[in-house]
């Protein structure tokens, strides 16, 4: 059944149907569109076509009650307008002028000293944190979205039921373009591994999560990123956090495909 109540919700369906066969997450835009066509259903009831007049009727509108979350509203309907010209219907295309454009962030290669003295931090940060399980799972987690070439949320919301502690392999799910895969952990991440899973149940108890929360639920990636900026910080003792280089817990992954190519490279 559809979500979407204007006279637009078929093409609303169809695009977001699309999109999801290509590999992208209705998440990315159905929230936007479903406040666009609460708009459209009430300011224009018999539309039905995406016209000039009710993309910026709802844009201003968005604007009038607040600009937070305007830019991912104008790329959603931008993007809409262009996936209904592309199959042939009339509609009107918002300009990319407002669609504010994401500022390029350049990734960090962290050099083999510099990882050597992040992961040695990650052991050994401080167990005053308010949540004390931070002390058991930052050197296992970073270590994985490291070693295996991990995202980010590939990691924090593993699945303890999708590891194989036997073989190392490890089922990924929820993946940028919803293609299921299987890594292999090595011996020596297997090994941290299973020296973090005995003792989880301290603090995770049933949570379906490895890396667990106090209250059961997967960290958010606000919550790793501070975890991960704290460690790089305990790496770096005597410089002044402003000084340090900006990085994510992203870089990781970067820093695993730079190390594989260089390997393919020499073979």
């Amino acid at each position: 059944m559809s979500k979407f109540i204007s006279g637009l919700a078929a093409d609303l369906d169809a695009m977001l149907a699309y999109r999801e066969a290509l590999g992208f997450s209705k998440l990315s835009h159905e929230p936007s569109l479903m406040n666009f066509d609460r708009y459209a259903a009430s300011a224009h009831p018999d539309a039905g076509s995406l016209s000039k007049e009710i993309v910026l009727g709802w844009i201003n509108e968005q604007l009038e009650k607040s600009r937070g979350g305007l830019a991912a509203k104008a790329t959603s309907i931008r993007i809409f307008g262009k996936y209904l010209s592309a199959v042939g219907k009339q509609a009107y295309i918002l300009p990319e002028e407002y669609v504010s454009q994401p500022k390029a962030f350049t990734p960090y290669i962290f050099t083999d000293d510099e990882l050597s003295r992040l992961f040695y931090a990650a052991d050994r940060l401080s167990k005053t944190s308010a949540d004390p399980s931070v002390v058991k799972i930052a050197p296992v987690l970073l270590r994985l979205i490291y070693t295996c070439g991990l995202r980010p949320n590939e990691g924090r919301e593993l699945l303890k039921k999708n590891i194989n502690f036997k073989t190392g392999e490890i089922f990924i799910t929820k993946t940028k373009r919803k293609k299921d895969r299987i890594v292999v952990m090595s011996e020596d991440m297997l090994g941290f591994a299973r020296k973090y899973d005995a003792v989880r149940n301290a603090f995770a108890g049933a949570s379906e999560y490895f890396f667990s929360r106090q209250d059961g639920q997967a960290y958010t990636a606000l919550q790793i990123e501070r975890i991960f900026k704290k460690c790089w910080a305990g790496a770096n003792p005597g410089i002044a956090a402003e000084k340090l280089p900006n990085v994510r817990v992203y870089d990781l992954r970067h820093r695993f495909a730079s190390a594989v190519l260089n390997r393919w490279l020499d073979e």
